[in-house]
């Protein structure tokens, strides 16, 4: 991967100036080098990183994974299926897997009873789909190497004698 968007991985806010002096570009080579990017959907858009505890004592969300079951579809596979899923709103991201389930979503909602709604209404109700398994998220320790959680613990290993 290029150095500029490892960069923008790890801090999106950096300035081009302050990229062209990590990278030994210029300025304008990096700004050329981003819109190139942007251009071609490499880099699809840019987030800030939230820490989902904070945000679930704001508003009272409530996450979930779910493991989804389906029978894929002649001529088209999974992706008919899974693009009907991903589709809904409360799919907040959604994967196709090898292993005991084919798809794994990610599902929002305001409450556990809304989610399980969602599940229960909308999901299993959809032609293909065969079986489902939710998991509540109850905590966040990392995520997409993020840490969230400062234990406030010495990094220090405890010497006994």
């Amino acid at each position: 991967m290029d150095d500029i968007l490892e960069i923008l991985i790890q801090d999106a806010r950096k300035s081009p100036a302050e990229i062209a002096e990590m990278t030994g570009k210029s300025e304008e080579e990096v700004i050329d080098i981003i819109a190139g990017h942007e251009k071609r959907g490499t880099i699809l858009k840019y987030r800030a990183v939230l820490n989902p505890e904070h945000i679930a004592d704001a508003d009272g969300a409530v996450r979930a994974w779910i493991e989804v079951s389906i029978t894929p579809q002649r001529g088209a596979g999974f992706d008919s299926i899974a693009e009907r899923v991903y589709k809904f709103s409360e799919v907040k991201s959604c994967y196709l897997l090898s292993g005991g389930f084919d798809l794994l979503l990610l599902v929002e909602g305001h409450s556990l009873q809304e989610v399980a709604g969602f599940v229960s209404e909308k999901l299993s109700t959809l032609e293909n789909v065969t079986a489902t398994s939710t998991h509540f998220l109850l905590k966040v320790y990392k995520e997409n190497g993020d840490i969230f959680q400062n234990s406030g613990k010495s990094e220090r290993l405890a010497i006994s004698l």
